[in-house]
């Protein structure tokens, strides 16, 4: 064997060892510590299942919260009849694993590029447990970074893979943020404009998700949930329910908390349109990649929600920055990569301590989002001094660059 092929050889290894043990944990054939993930896929998935083979998006659940695209990820262990519903599932999100795993290698094997993105995505994902195949996120996670690694060379595909990811999961959209290019947005336009039709003529209920999410309220292991947590601590007499899917706060002042998350993501969002002004003609091939995972980044810190399988997108698409050797986003890949290690301790492993907002587990979500706040703020500034383009002196009237004489040499 070459030298050159040894790393290749030992990140397929890493990447197939680390797998195996994952497909152990999801099919019980090893026990991981905490509550059982995968009971998302063979209850809450496969209840749904049936609802949408019928004909229908299951409007009454409130905990459906999802594009009508993401009809198609539920429904798709259909393919393998041959198996149970889990059983299929966990196969489909593998299949979506090793997908990510090749568009990755695709790239990062090409003159100039590197592997620092295929093993980030071997490592980080591994990190999560099973949580990674017991979440379509990891299917959602695959289509984004086939669109990124699409985007620097067939914008119209990135295009149409972006607006079909954003109807799987609204967080694609987000790909958006770097792309120049109007064939880019016109496809994703098109697209998800023609999709949303189709589910909406063919099948009830296509939009009832956007009311839920709109009651949705502050989840427990989010940013802003740090302050309820820590109030709880004093005496502060509200507390935790299941309500829309995911265990929230209630109780006084949390509508506070609420408005101010939204007001972050205002803030945020006001951000990247000033980024992007700022930054036309300053664009590379990289920061294509780079402006989404800082743009997701930004919106995981500040949302009302961070469940567990957010980290996968986050990994996803710090993986394609790695791709880049001219990426300047290592700080922030690894700060993401340490708070995936700390996110599978917080869940399941101790997601009880979380939910009670014990010491132990007010410090465990505490170091967690800390390290993706860290992640995003780094993220933002290395992205606006690597391309935006600084404001123009005021000059002098008369000064010789206003006037068009040129200045002597020294």
């Amino acid at each position: 064997m070459t030298d050159a092929g040894r790393p290749l050889t030992g990140l397929l290894t890493t990447w197939g060892m680390t797998r195996l043990v994952l497909l152990l944990f999801v099919f019980k054939v090893l026990e991981f510590p905490g509550p059982d993930v995968t009971s998302d896929v063979w209850a809450t998935y496969r209840d749904w299942y049936e609802v949408l083979r019928g004909g229908a998006f299951p409007a009454a659940d409130v905990t459906w919260q999802y594009p009508p695209a993401a009809a198609l990820a539920i429904l798709s262990p259909g393919l393998l009849p041959f198996l149970d519903y889990a059983s299929a599932f966990f196969v489909l999100a593998f299949l979506a694993d090793l997908a990510v795993l090749m568009l990755l290698l695709h790239t990062g094997l090409r003159p100039g590029r590197s592997l620092r993105g295929a093993w980030l995505w071997t490592a980080g994902a591994a990190l999560l447990g099973p949580t990674l195949y017991s979440r379509y996120d990891v299917m959602v996670t695959a289509v984004a970074v086939g669109a990124l690694v699409a985007g620097v060379r067939r914008p119209a595909v990135m295009g149409a893979l972006t607006g079909f990811a954003a109807l799987l999961k609204v967080w694609p959209a987000l790909l958006l943020a770097g792309a120049v290019r109007g064939r880019a947005w016109g496809a994703a336009a098109v697209t998800a404009l023609a999709l949303s039709a189709l589910f909406a003529l063919a099948m009830p209920g296509a939009f009832g998700f956007l009311a839920f999410q709109r009651d949705r309220g502050t989840e427990v292991e989010s940013v802003s949930a740090l302050v309820l947590h820590v109030a709880r601590r004093f005496g502060w007499p509200g507390e935790v329910l299941f309500r829309y899917g995911s265990l929230e706060f209630t109780g006084p002042y949390v509508d506070v908390v609420n408005d101010v998350a939204l007001g972050l993501t205002a803030l945020a969002c006001g951000w990247l349109l000033l980024w992007r002004r700022r930054a036309v003609g300053r664009l590379r091939p990289h920061t294509l990649a780079e402006a989404a995972f800082t743009a997701v980044l930004l919106s995981t810190v500040t949302s009302r929600v961070i469940s567990p399988q957010y980290l996968v997108w986050l990994i996803g698409l710090a993986a394609v920055c790695l791709c880049f050797g001219e990426s300047r986003m290592t700080l922030p890949a690894a700060l993401v990569l340490s708070a995936a290690a700390v996110t599978v301790l917080e869940f399941p492993v101790w997601f009880e301590d979380v939910v009670a907002s014990t010491l132990f587990g007010v410090a465990l979500i505490a170091v967690r989002n800390g390290l993706l706040v860290a992640a995003a703020l780094t993220a933002a500034v290395r992205l606006w001094r690597s391309t935006a383009r600084p404001p123009a002196l005021a000059l002098p009237a008369g000064h010789p660059a206003r006037t068009g004489e040129r200045t002597a040499s020294p």
